[in-house]
């Protein structure tokens, strides 16, 4: 356990995400900004006069100057820059996915473990007080539908729609079931770039219980909706409205002409999903709290984000040999 009071923190890429995170750190009270470093130093400047701290010319320099570094550069960089900063004795939180293969993941894990550093991945949703909500009522969740979808956006495109979106719900819901997968079916496909755009993915769990996921980033509208079923009720979360319904016979309003059935309905205003994962973060370099969302869990929703993939390709190569989608 660290007894420094502040972390010297770098933000390693600024692009959408990274300036958030910059945001963040610059006024988090534990958190001491020393710099920004991305390869498109113009944009690194641009972040860094409106967070009032400096740019860093080389990685290597960062690596020298901070105990922290916030990764939230392109996922094919997140290996190389987590495996730099791990083994320069430098705490890591990175955005997800964790790497981009098993191999790199796993190597990841083993290195922050036998450097006994504190590597957390950027699923943010485990932060929401949405997913706390959720995780309190539904122990033991049957079947569940979550969709998230989305307008076509460049950013993120560098990655098939499984690891930019549908990775954030099978985050959640391995953490929900915590059971083993037992079989996936998945379809997707290309429509604006060349990764998918458009997936969805049926996962059976060892438990027996089944998620059905949608993920598309070429939609009219943005919806992010996760519904569960199980014997303690039935539940309905919005994360773009911020709203919960819980439907059970225990908790709520009582729902006439229903035979004993409760309504609970539950909404957020003020919760900073990323202020709680920063908070999270300095909570375990500086005090030794563990982390909520580590090595492990990156790697399992990364696991089966790429078990979704390996499956669309399955799918598409039957059907191109069936002649029902050309090559």
């Amino acid at each position: 356990m660290m007894e420094k009071r502040v972390l010297n923190v770098a933000v390693v890429g600024a692009g959408y995400f990274g300036r958030f995170h910059a945001l963040h750190s610059a006024k988090h009270a534990r958190e001491a900004l020393i710099g920004l470093y991305d390869s498109d130093n113009l944009r690194a400047q641009e972040v860094a006069r409106e967070v009032g701290t400096t740019v860093f010319e080389d990685y290597e320099t960062v690596l020298q100057q901070c105990d922290a570094v916030i990764i939230a550069a392109p996922a094919e960089a997140h290996y190389s820059l987590a495996r730099q900063a791990l083994e320069a004795g430098c705490h890591v939180l990175v955005e997800k996915p964790l790497a981009s293969t098993r191999q790199d993941g796993e190597a990841l894990v083993r290195c922050a473990d036998d450097k006994g550093l504190v590597l957390q991945v950027g699923h943010l949703l485990r932060y929401s007080a949405e997913y706390e909500a959720i995780n309190t009522r539904i122990k033991h969740p049957l079947y569940i539908e979550a969709t998230r979808i989305a307008p076509y956006k460049l950013r993120g495109t560098d990655v098939s729609v499984v690891l930019d979106l549908m990775i954030h719900d099978l985050d959640l819901i391995l953490a929900l079931v915590e059971s083993p997968i037992l079989h996936i079916d998945a379809m997707g496909a290309a429509v604006s770039s060349t990764h998918e755009d458009i997936a969805n993915a049926r996962v059976q769990f060892a438990n027996g219980c089944v998620a059905s996921i949608t993920a598309s980033r070429i939609s009219f509208k943005t919806e992010r909706k996760m519904r569960l079923f199980s014997q303690e009720g039935y539940l309905s979360a919005d994360f773009t409205s911020r709203t919960l319904s819980f439907i059970n016979r225990k908790e709520g309003l009582i729902m006439p002409g229903s035979g004993g059935f409760r309504r609970q309905s539950v909404q957020w205003r003020d919760h900073d999903n990323l202020a709680a994962e920063h908070d999270a973060f300095v909570a375990s370099c500086l005090d030794g709290k563990p982390v909520i969302v580590d090595g492990d869990a990156g790697l399992r929703a990364l696991d089966a984000a790429l078990r979704v993939g390996e499956d669309m390709q399955r799918a598409r190569r039957l059907l191109q040999s069936s002649g029902l989608l050309s090559h």
